[in-house]
């Protein structure tokens, strides 16, 4: 070799020097064949603590455990280089000061171009740090599988990306009543029943966890031997820490019992409404009896008298006006009872409160007496209501009387209205400084016919047409009272972003005709013979038909000005004549009476003309009229 070839070896030697000195995460050195430590590098020094001076020319083997060394791990780490080529493991090793580190090993035999071994390069890398990481990480999972593994009153288990079971805990075992080896696998849709299969529920559940996060549900499960239970199920998807789905988290609970719970709860509760209803009923039977006997007693008894030929005119008209006001009477008891079963047809309009009340306030002032002071408290700019006028009225009335009556010596009575944010809704309310009511008391007040005052007193139907006019028009009404501290009456009614018409009130619907040709429509011979002399007393000409399939014939042979009809009918009703007429006839006028029918009550029979039974010649006239001018 001349010179320059060993100039050159010699500055590729000092370079390789250099940069494994240069090293200091990694220890690099070689060992001679027996094991001794050729070279140290400062990756070396600096995680073994030893100076090279203080460590080459020893044997690798202090590095080891006394337990290593008496295993013969040395040699069979520098033995299995040797004979495979390679040696790779981890291990606990000992630092200069006597402390444990956990290193990564490699070991390759250093061979001579004739075959000869020559030594050992020897790569240990410190992994101490990521080993103790690794190790509370697996402790971790250790945990949590105990945890989970733990748990029997939750099914907990994980699926796959297609729905597959991958693991199972005890408490799934003891819910479902698989074993994991049973189960693990499996598609999670066999815990489904066949309907909820059919239905493709089990692929929407995991859509849903997909698309909204979570999917959360109570529904019938099956268990291992085909019966059915309850259960509440949530699946959540789980996702890696680069954000991609690997599949899904079940949690399921065996709700039968609490299910079980609810259903006799609910019985509990049916058939405790069912005594609070017969008790109700007796209630209502013994008050209609009361009143409506006192209202025929007026009835029968001035029908009786002017039986009489030798009765005077003054005394006849009399007993006519007595009859009059008696069945008005009766009228408006009907009214009250229909208001508080919600099944009054309401007439709602949009109505200006400020104003109203405004009125309502002065009118009651007058009627309570000196001894009560109305106030008015009306918040600006009230939003509108869409009501029953009528009603409205008449339940603020019964209010205040009531009022009146926890006041016998004097007080006052302020009206109060302001805008209900939170719940889109105006709430007016009745505030008197009387008596007040007691609480075992309070809860009864809007049962119809329970009343606390004296027999022929009241009705008892004043709060419960309150209530029944509330929940008819979409809101409720309630009560607060304090003994000795007053009590005030809320209605809660709901907004409306329609505009008062503060016209219609004086717009006058009555129009006059010469004659009419007049269909009438009734089932009840009485009834149909007393319309017939009413309308006939109006100049109307009157045919009449018992029902509605007599009524589409006579139709369809002749034209009549007017199709007057009871709603409620056997057969075909005359809600139902009036929506045939609407389609084939749509120019027909219709005119339909009723003194309850569920579907007036329910708003079907919007867009028809309605009077309102018992009517009479000024009722029948103007909702005639409103007919024939629409």
């Amino acid at each position: 070799m001349n010179d320059r070839s060993t100039l050159e070896a010699q500055a590729g030697e000092q370079r390789y020097q250099l940069l494994v000195n240069a090293i200091s995460d990694y220890a690099v050195y070689m060992l001679d064949p027996s094991g001794r430590i050729v070279t140290w590098n400062s990756g070396a020094r600096r995680f073994k603590g030893y100076e090279a001076d203080e460590i080459v020319g020893q044997h690798f083997s202090r590095f080891f455990t006394s337990e290593d060394r008496t295993a013969g791990m040395p040699e069979t780490i520098l033995r299995t280089a040797r004979e495979e080529g390679r040696y790779e493991g981890e291990g606990l090793r000992i630092r200069k000061d006597g402390s444990l580190i956990w290193v990564h090993v490699v070991v390759d035999p250093i061979v001579a171009d004739d075959g000869t071994l020559i030594g050992f390069a020897k790569i240990t890398r410190d992994i101490t740090e990521r080993r103790a990481t690794e190790r509370a990480l697996y402790a971790a999972e250790q945990r949590f599988r105990m945890l989970v593994q733990g748990v029997r009153d939750y099914a907990i288990y994980m699926l796959d990306l297609d729905g597959r079971v991958t693991n199972w805990n005890a408490g799934a075992e003891a819910i479902k009543g698989y074993r994991a080896d049973e189960i693990v696998g499996e598609h999670f849709s066999r815990f489904y029943t066949e309907e909820d299969r059919i239905r493709g529920e089990p692929g929407r559940a995991l859509e849903t966890a997909l698309r909204e996060g979570r999917y959360e549900r109570e529904a019938e499960r099956v268990r291992k031997g085909g019966t059915r239970f309850w259960a509440h199920v949530v699946i959540d998807p789980i996702h890696d820490e680069q954000g991609r789905l690997i599949g899904f988290a079940k949690i399921t609970r065996d709700i039968t019992e609490k299910k079980r719970a609810q259903e006799e709860l609910e019985q509990a509760r049916a058939a405790l409404f069912q005594s609070q209803k017969m008790q109700a009923l007796g209630e209502l039977t013994g008050g209609i009896a009361h009143d409506f006997n006192n209202l025929m007693t007026v009835i029968r008894g001035s029908a009786e008298l002017l039986q009489k030929e030798e009765l005077v005119p003054e005394k006849r008209r009399r007993y006519v006006r007595a009859i009059t006001e008696t069945a008005d009477k009766a009228t408006a008891l009907t009214a009250k009872l229909l208001a508080f079963g919600r099944r009054q047809a309401l007439r709602p309009e949009v109505l200006d409160l400020g104003s109203r009340l405004d009125a309502f306030g002065e009118v009651l002032s007058r009627t309570l007496g000196s001894l009560i002071e109305v106030k008015l408290e009306l918040a600006p700019d009230l939003w509108p209501i869409e009501a029953d006028a009528a009603e409205l009225e008449t339940a603020l009335l019964n209010a205040a009387f009531n009022a009146r009556d926890a006041m016998p010596d004097g007080g006052s009575l302020t009206i109060s209205a302001q805008n209900v944010a939170d719940e889109d809704a105006v709430c007016i309310a009745l505030r008197d400084t009387g008596e007040g009511i007691a609480p075992d008391i309070l809860e009864r007040v809007f049962e119809p016919f329970f009343t606390t005052k004296p027999v022929g007193k009241g009705t008892g139907l004043g709060l419960s047409q309150i209530h029944g006019f509330a929940a008819q028009t979409g809101g409720r009404a309630r009560i607060e009272s304090v003994p000795g501290g007053g009590t005030t009456v809320s209605l809660l009614l709901p907004r409306t972003d329609k505009v008062p018409d503060l016209g219609a009130a004086a717009r006058s619907a009555i129009a006059n005709w010469k004659r009419l040709d007049v269909l009438l429509v009734e089932d009840n011979d009485n009834v149909r013979q007393f319309a017939r002399a009413m309308l006939g007393e109006l100049r109307a000409d009157v045919t009449e038909a018992e029902n509605a399939e007599t009524a589409l014939d006579l139709l369809e042979r002749r034209r009549f000005d007017l199709v007057f009809s009871d709603i409620v009918m056997p057969g075909m009703s005359g809600l139902d004549l009036a929506r045939r007429l609407r389609d084939t006839k749509p120019a027909q006028r219709v005119l339909l009476a009723t003194g309850y029918s569920r579907e007036v009550a329910g708003g079907e029979a919007a867009g028809f003309h309605i009077v309102q039974k018992p009517y009479g010649a000024e009722s029948l006239t103007a909702a005639i009229s409103l007919a024939l001018a629409d």
